[in-house]
């Protein structure tokens, strides 16, 4: 006899429900969405080292160097088509998806955002787009962990920690930075720092970072080893650094949103292909280094021989003087977000992550090369520490995350020698960008619109709270061609609301509201009945809730500032119920238990 798998799996509920707890369970469950994060790493990262060996090793031998104009071209053309006929959905880039699918989504994401990426992020870096792998790997963990969490069926509280967790350990898995790794999760998801969300993190953390020392050795994506201890001397020169990097920070998400705002402009994705490949592939032609990642140009200016990433600049440049290096180097800062913004408006799949690191390592080695060609200034900047601080200035900047940016390079260098510049640097570059924009790059958009899921439980809170859960419809209309005689049978003794809406009978346009207590010393009146028409008895309510437009926090506002009750809502003018004070104060109280266990 064959058992249904619907069956089979209703007994697995039930006895995991008997037998494991549902901290242990999620303990359990943050262990195998890490490891299973850190393989979807492992073939990601594959995919793309075979890609680019066959295009930059075995291609490369047999045509000329122009060819790499139109790689990029190509690489989005493959990308759409398998998105179009593989994948048959639009692949979402980077982690603003996750953000999306925890305020809109209660932490559902799609079943394809589990696999897409690992398809379409490889080619796009690959053939030459000037994005990271870091992002898509992100939303490839987030998508695993919330499948299983469906499968499971998982509460809406655990699944957004899950969430979380498949991010730690993706980026864990990357950086085999486990410690920076948790704090990425907490300041770009908004987690509160207990024992009940701080152990699965680093359960999963841990195990993404033992996933990838397995497979990968003790082998690190930047390796960076500090060759000067800091000192106080270097004070003023890390805080200009710090400046200088919320500068760049501001500059990257404005040049990031304008190229992205141009690009949706243009409807056919065909052209978007073109345009962007082309200026892409233009770009990559003047400065070979913005070709993928771009990982080799941090690794060779850290080391001190930026010559052999700079050498095949086309303006065959001398690069034994020293302002020819920092003006390459700074054109290369300028124009990384260019090619990074390009490829996103193309059609590419990728992440901001390593375009940020990128422009951070080279912004803060040429920021120091500017330094030492001024032997007045009496200080000599050691090359590796600017390097790496000037990726923590950026990544703060642009992430508003300073404690993941600081923990990163301690991490990354293996001690906490550059600790106190790395954090002086980040206070005064996050204090510069955020002048300049009040949210990060990754919630911007969902911060504008007031729908993003932040440390701010009052808004949390708010975002996550359905609209439908508050309005109520047993309340009895009355029409503005009643008379009292019809307002009293038809409304007042039928209904055990002390509220009336006033609608107009041919539109259902809401025209006001009529309250129990101004009618009730006409009720055994009956002289009055069908002379006092149902429009002189209403008055306009002191809000009216628009649905669709309205917030949630826009809707408590609207209470606390008029102090009433119950208050009307429409839909487009039609009149759709109430939603009542008392009622939205008990779903609030309920989402804030469950959201703070």
């Amino acid at each position: 006899m064959t058992t249904h798998p619907q069956h089979l799996l209703k007994r697995l509920l039930i006895w995991r429900v008997k037998h494991i707890s549902d901290r242990h369970f999620i303990l359990i469950l943050s262990g195998v969405i890490g490891i299973a994060t850190g393989l979807a790493a492992l073939a990601m990262r594959s995919f793309t080292h075979l890609i680019q060996w066959l295009l930059d090793g075995k291609l490369a031998q047999t045509i000329t160097y122009g060819f790499y104009f139109i790689l990029p071209m190509l690489g989005f053309a493959i990308v759409y088509l398998v998105k179009k006929y593989v994948i048959r959905h639009d692949v979402n880039h980077g982690i603003p998806s996750i953000l999306y699918a925890v305020a809109h989504q209660k932490g559902i994401m799609k079943r394809y955002q589990a696999y897409g990426s690992i398809l379409t992020a490889p080619i796009t870096i690959g053939f030459g787009g000037s994005v990271g792998l870091e992002g898509p790997m992100v939303v490839t963990g987030a998508g695993i962990s919330s499948n299983i969490c469906r499968f499971f069926h998982i509460n809406q509280s655990n699944r957004m920690l899950l969430l979380a967790c498949a991010c730690a350990a993706a980026l864990a898995a990357i950086f085999k930075v486990p410690i920076a790794a948790i704090l990425f999760a907490i300041e770009v998801f908004g987690l509160d720092l207990t024992l009940s969300s701080l152990i699965p993190l680093f359960i999963a953390s841990l195990c993404g970072v033992f996933t990838s020392y397995f497979f990968f050795g003790s082998e690190v994506l930047i390796p960076m080893t500090i060759t000067r201890a800091f000192s106080l001397q270097g004070i003023p020169f890390y805080i200009l650094l710090g400046v200088v990097g919320g500068l760049m920070s501001a500059y990257f998400t404005y040049i990031y949103e304008k190229i992205n705002a141009a690009f949706k402009k243009i409807s056919s994705p065909w052209l978007r292909i073109v345009v962007g490949g082309a200026l892409l592939g233009l770009l990559i032609y003047i400065m070979p280094p913005l070709y993928g990642e771009g990982h080799e140009i941090i690794n060779h200016l850290k080391e001190g021989h930026p010559e052999l990433s700079l050498s095949s600049n086309i303006f065959g440049w001398d690069l034994s003087k020293a302002w020819v290096i920092i003006l390459l180097l700074a054109a290369l800062t300028f124009a990384k977000v260019v090619a990074t913004s390009l490829t996103f408006g193309a059609g590419g799949v990728g992440g901001i992550f390593s375009p940020m690191l990128f422009m951070g390592g080279v912004m803060g080695n040429c920021f120091a090369r500017i330094i030492n060609e001024f032997p007045i200034l009496g200080y000599k900047a050691a090359l590796p520490n600017f390097t790496l601080v000037g990726m923590t200035a950026l990544m703060t900047g642009v992430l508003h995350a300073p404690l993941t940016a600081v923990f990163l390079i301690a991490e990354v260098t293996g001690g906490y020698s550059l600790l106190v510049p790395a954090m002086l640097t980040a206070a005064v570059s996050f204090s510069v960008a955020k002048y300049f924009n009040k949210y990060s790059i990754y919630t911007m958009e969902l911060g504008r619109k007031g729908e993003l899921i932040s440390q701010n439980k009052d808004q949390s809170i708010l975002t996550l709270m359905d609209f439908n859960q508050v309005i109520e419809h047993n309340f009895t209309p009355v029409y503005t061609d009643m008379k009292l005689r019809e307002v009293v049978y038809n409304a007042v003794r039928e209904s055990n609301r002390n509220i009336y809406p006033v609608l107009d009978r041919e539109t259902g346009t809401l025209q006001g509201v009529i309250l129990l207590d101004d009618i009730r010393h006409l009720i055994f009146e009956t002289d009055y009945y069908d002379k006092i028409p149902a429009v002189e008895l209403m008055q306009k309510p002191p809000a009216i809730i628009e649905m669709g437009k309205d917030k949630m926090s826009t809707v408590m506002d609207k209470f606390q500032h008029t102090g009433a009750w119950n208050l009307p809502v429409v839909k487009d003018g039609k009149y759709e119920g109430f939603v009542s004070k008392s009622k939205l104060l008990s779903i609030y109280r309920r989402k804030l238990i469950y959201f703070t266990q």
